[in-house]
């Protein structure tokens, strides 16, 4: 570079995890973008107060401290960038490098150093170790002598690893020469007190703002979310994550058309964690109508100098509203709001469900974002092409009143958004169309023309039920003459339970007249014999009802379904955890589970189902070279 240097595979250091970028440096500052994608760091050359190099194993890590008290290290240059690099910061910068060495003695006593929101274990004058204070969730004293520091679990410092840093404990003799006690108090007491006034989550420092109450859809719950001055809080009963505003990338304000409610979405890069799930994106959701006035717990002279063109003394309106602002005032991302889309309805979205699970896709300028759950985003530059499906393509039945969009990603990755009301079809393909997206057409994988195109415009059979195609590509290819209980009652789902919005139709109407007669055809077959065949024999209802073939007893029974083994090993489960729940829920409760299993955990169930069909073959060509043959008198 005629001014920087640019520098491959260079990893991010510290608890945020070791994802692999690019490092770029200039006289203005530095970039790192992360390899794929996703998370940005950008330092401006006046913000940096401290360089230095450490020699790691393998490497050379570059450590920058910044103003607001934050620390980045960045790991995997050469001995001879070392130089370089030093070089060019020191004649482009005006910033020269120091050098820390780290010790290898492997002794755990030495003296502790406090800077900023870093903790350094120094062995000598060398350094051991280093720990974030920001990571810290709160300290406290163990007997006289013990300080007990103890780390965020939920928060994203530690989402991306296997183990985490849990707690440390420092043992400060009382004959300790750096921190001298008194009568009054010890030096296990001075350190105690010294890492209280650092650490936010236990610092007297109040919050800029406070949302109380707010309802978050992913992860669950009611939280009061506190905006500081370096890092959002999420507090609950039973959680507490504590977000770096240096984690967050972006924020997307998505209103639901003709609906109370707006979404707004926090993506993290890392994402948070609680216990072993990851939470990339914090869904949001507000009362569109709602109206709040905040003020802004911050001085006159800190508005006038930190956050000047950025923040406001006190805001006024919805409180989607507001909350967007005092945010990015807070952490300066970027945000995002719907473009030119609009559904048949006049709305910012379609519905359409993913993973088994209704929710809402928005068209965005830059991508897709399917919401609520699981919130999933697709940028364009990630998508090699998108197909339109005729719904039930893996099925005997179709239904020209709904199709599905499968999006197929670069990595080979696949969404596939199904049950996508056909009204919508015209304004989507356009809207895709318009982003130059390759789009591969079911029928002739050209343009507009035939194939999909005309299956979708076709208005005949449109009253199919969106569900069927789904139940029978879990059935498979052969039917059973049993009553299936799990499948005919799984054919209604609910409807979509995440949007209520005016004028688009939810497929639960048409689908829970399925479900009644459904249900009014099982009863009746579980009518006791002996009453049916008295009404036979009055020959009651016998011109409405068609003749129904005898089934011969000595007939081998048929092959059972994987869904069938799984339901009977999951039933009981079920029954135990919810006893509350009717047959009739306890078999959707079981179809859903089925639909959100991956092909590795539906094995087992699949080989007895092969092995049940290689019984039901065998039996049936017995059954057949047995039975008598019929000689046609003519």
């Amino acid at each position: 570079m005629t001014d920087g240097h640019l520098f491959n595979n260079i990893l991010l250091g510290g608890r945020t995890g070791t994802n692999p970028g690019q490092f770029k440096v200039n006289s203005g500052g530095l970039t790192w973008n992360r390899q794929g994608g996703g998370k940005t760091i950008r330092i401006d050359k006046d913000d940096i107060t401290s360089v230095k190099w450490m020699k790691v194993p393998r490497a050379y890590q570059l450590e920058f401290r910044i103003k607001d008290g934050l620390c980045y290290k960045f790991i995997g240059f050469r001995e001879q960038d070392v130089s370089n690099l030093t070089n060019f910061m020191q004649k482009n910068m005006g910033i020269s490098p120091d050098e820390k060495q780290l010790s290898v003695s492997g002794h755990n006593w030495g003296r502790v150093d406090i800077d900023g929101s870093m903790l350094t274990f120094m062995v000598g004058s060398k350094q051991a170790f280093e720990v974030s204070l920001a990571d810290v969730s709160q300290t406290q004293m163990q007997g006289k002598t013990d300080v007990l520091l103890e780390f965020h679990v939920d928060d994203t410092t530690g989402a991306n690893e296997k183990d985490s840093l849990m707690d440390m404990s420092f043992y400060v003799p009382t004959s300790n020469t750096q921190f001298i006690g008194d009568e009054n108090r010890n030096s296990a007491q001075l350190v105690w007190e010294a890492l209280l006034k650092r650490i936010d989550g236990s610092s007297s420092e109040e919050a800029v703002v406070t949302f109380e109450g707010t309802a978050i859809l992913t992860p669950r719950g009611r939280y009061a979310v506190e905006l500081h001055p370096s890092f959002l809080r999420l507090q609950a009963q039973a959680s507490d994550f504590k977000i770096q505003y240096s984690s967050i990338v972006r924020l997307f304000v998505l209103p639901k058309s003709n609906n109370p409610h707006t979404i707004v979405v926090v993506t993290l890069d890392p994402p948070i964690r609680k216990g072993q799930t990851l939470y990339p994106h914090i869904v949001i959701q507000f009362e569109t109508d709602t109206v709040v006035e905040k003020k802004m717990k911050l001085s006159r002279e800190l508005l006038d100098d930190k956050y000047k063109d950025r923040l406001e003394e006190s805001y006024q309106g919805l409180v989607h509203e507001v909350f967007v602002k005092a945010l990015r005032g807070l952490s300066g991302c970027k945000v995002t709001r719907p473009g030119s889309f609009r559904s048949s309805q006049g709305g910012y979205a379609v519905k359409s469900s993913l993973k088994a699970e209704d929710g809402l896709l928005y068209p965005l300028e830059k991508g897709f974002f399917f919401l609520p759950k699981p919130p999933t985003l697709i940028l364009h530059e990630e998508i090699e092409f998108v197909e339109f499906e005729r719904h039930g393509t893996g099925g005997a039945s179709m239904s020209s009143q709904y199709f599905d969009l499968l999006v197929k990603l670069i990595n080979d990755q696949e969404h596939l958004f199904r049950n996508i009301q056909r009204s919508e079809y015209h304004n989507l393909f356009n809207f895709i169309n318009g982003k130059n997206l390759r789009i591969m057409n079911l029928g002739d994988g050209q343009g507009t023309s035939g194939g999909v195109a005309n299956i979708l415009m076709d208005t005949e059979n449109a009253t199919g039920d969106p569900y069927i195609a789904r139940i029978q590509n879990q059935a498979g290819d052969e039917e059973s003459d049993e009553e299936d209980e799990d499948f005919i009652l799984d054919k209604d789902d609910g409807g979509s339970p995440t949007d209520d919005s005016g004028g688009e139709e939810s497929d639960a109407s048409e689908s829970g007249g399925q479900k009644e007669k459904s249900f009014k055809k099982e009863a009746s077959s579980s009518k006791p014999p002996a009453k049916r065949k008295p009404k036979g024999k009055d020959g009651e209802g016998s011109e409405k009802r068609k003749p129904k073939k005898k089934k011969d007893p000595k007939a081998p029974k048929r092959a059972m379904m994987p869904f069938m083994y799984f339901s009977m090993a999951a039933r009981p489960g079920v029954k135990e955890s919810y006893p509350e729940l009717p047959p009739t829920d306890i078999a959707k409760k079981l179809g859903e589970m089925w639909q959100k299993m991956s092909s590795e955990e539906k094995q087992p169930y699949v080989q007895q189902s092969q092995v049940d069909k290689k019984r039901y073959e065998k039996e049936s060509a017995a059954y057949r070279a047995a039975a008598p043959v019929d000689v046609d008198s003519d």
